[in-house]
């Protein structure tokens, strides 16, 4: 037994009181006396007990109250409770405060110690326990951590954790690597000021205002990165960088490819075509002849359109679309439906058209925006069939004209959705006898995309698709 323990007394003066003082001194136990509610409590956080004796009642106040509210500020601290007479309720009450115990008369000196004993070795052995809990749980985690970091550092996409104010919390070696920082030397430090990369500050100012988007890095040795900022609660944001300069190259080869083939395709095709308008007047042709120069004519002219397409989407991607004017978007949309009105009437299609009574102006190309209204309408009246209706609405919110136009076509299938807008897809669904080559949305997206705009498309199996364009109003 360690003879510097400190036993408490919070008792009533009594003869019991004299009775415990005789026996824990001789027991070698150092003892103090607390005779009130204010005297307990400071003694408690002055001295720190081993253990703490306290009477039913201190001087009016509770003695199991006083015990339960000791044990919510020192919570390891052994207590026992003396009553004068032993009852049920009063082990109920006990275990349920959580006390060591209790104690009651006829109390011999041995009982006494005996008591206080056991008490402090549970203390003592709970302690011993607790300790070594503690111990393994902290090793645990230290292996965790040091697990978790080594992930973290040896991820190959860079990662980078913010605050919410934007200040550097964890940057893998990826990160270092990419913009020559130190991990230690920049912890701490505002993003701007830590890594001033003008694209990954664009993010950054981004990343407020807008839904996680993809930003590309640039590099002056050509890598290129797509980057993310995703919200993290509670704690900031995480920017996620992944290497895609072989897929930019790849993407710079295949356009490269389209580009010269279909410019390579262009020459040949028109002499073709000026070749076959030539036969007819070396003579007269029979009727088959005609048919066949006249098959031959119809689709050289559908092989030049797709190279011209091809060529389109080249140009747009490659970003040689720069025109910009003020134009106005119902102006485009009037001229493209007197151009179609013909197969209109042919089909037998009825047309709504719901627009706002005066529009902003876009700041855009007029001829890309005319051939988006094209391809958007000239789709509608090829999957509506005969005796449909096609609905066209163009309003504004916000600075932005919303276009939309909906088919009665038979509607795109779910899974081929995520694909509508990729060169050359065609649904799985598409009506025998409806031609096309697959680039019309991808064209219509690309326009949309250089005039900093949107475009989405929402569609029900058999009710046909609506699609929606978002362009941003003339500033």
């Amino acid at each position: 037994m360690n003879k510097q323990e400190l036993i408490l007394l919070a008792l009533d003066e009594s003869p019991f009181l004299m009775l415990v003082q005789r026996a824990l001194r001789a027991a070698g136990y150092d003892v103090a006396e607390a005779r009130d509610r204010a005297a307990l409590e400071r003694i408690l956080q002055e001295s720190s007990p081993s253990l703490l004796l306290i009477g039913a009642s201190l001087q009016g106040d509770s003695g199991l109250k006083l015990a339960a509210e000791q044990l919510g500020r020192f919570p390891t601290l052994p207590i026992l409770l003396y009553v004068e007479k032993d009852s049920g309720e009063t082990a109920k009450q006990v275990l349920a405060a959580g006390l060591s115990g209790y104690i009651f008369p006829p109390l011999r000196t041995e009982d006494i110690v005996t008591a206080v004993t056991r008490s402090l070795a549970r203390a003592r052995h709970l302690g011993d326990w607790v300790r070594r809990e503690v111990k393994r749980t902290t090793s645990t985690l230290q292996k965790q951590v040091h697990e978790l970091d080594a992930i973290f550092q040896n991820l190959g996409d860079g990662v980078i954790i913010l605050n919410k104010n934007h200040r550097i919390l964890l940057l893998n070696h990826t990160v270092q690597t990419l913009f020559g920082v130190d991990s230690k030397a920049v912890t701490g430090l505002p993003l701007d000021e830590a890594i001033p990369h003008p694209d990954l500050l664009s993010l950054l100012h981004h990343a407020a205002t807008e839904e996680a988007k993809i930003h590309e890095i640039h590099f002056d040795d050509k890598r290129v990165f797509a980057a993310r900022s995703t919200l993290i609660p509670e704690i900031g944001s995480a920017i996620t960088l992944q290497d895609i300069s072989h897929l930019k190259e790849l993407e710079r080869l295949k356009t490269d490819f389209v580009h010269t083939v279909s410019h390579d395709l262009r020459s040949p095709l028109t002499s073709v075509l000026g070749y076959a308008e030539l036969v007819a007047r070396t003579g007269p042709l029979n009727e088959h002849q005609t048919e066949f120069i006249s098959r031959l004519q119809a689709s050289v002219k559908q092989i030049t359109t797709l190279v011209n397409d091809l060529l389109d989407i080249g140009r747009m991607e490659a970003g040689f679309d720069t025109r910009r004017e003020t134009v106005h978007l119902e102006t485009i949309l009037a001229r493209t439906l007197d151009m179609v009105n013909g197969q209109l009437r042919s089909r037998n299609l009825r047309i709504n058209v719901e627009k706002d009574a005066s529009l902003p102006a876009l700041k855009a190309n007029p001829l890309r925006l005319s051939q988006m209204l094209d391809n958007l309408i000239g789709n509608a009246v090829k999957y509506s069939g005969e005796n449909g209706a096609i609905d066209i609405k163009i309003h504004a919110e916000d600075g932005l004209v919303i276009f939309s136009i909906k088919d009665s076509g038979p509607g795109i299938l779910p899974a081929d959705m995520p694909h509508i807008f990729e060169k050359f897809y065609r649904g799985a669904n598409i009506p025998d006898g409806v031609s096309g080559s697959g680039l019309g949305l991808a064209i219509v997206k690309s326009i949309v995309d250089n005039h900093q705009g949107r475009i989405w498309v929402e569609s029900t199996l058999g009710q046909g698709t609506t699609c929606f364009v978002v362009l941003p109003a003339e500033a």
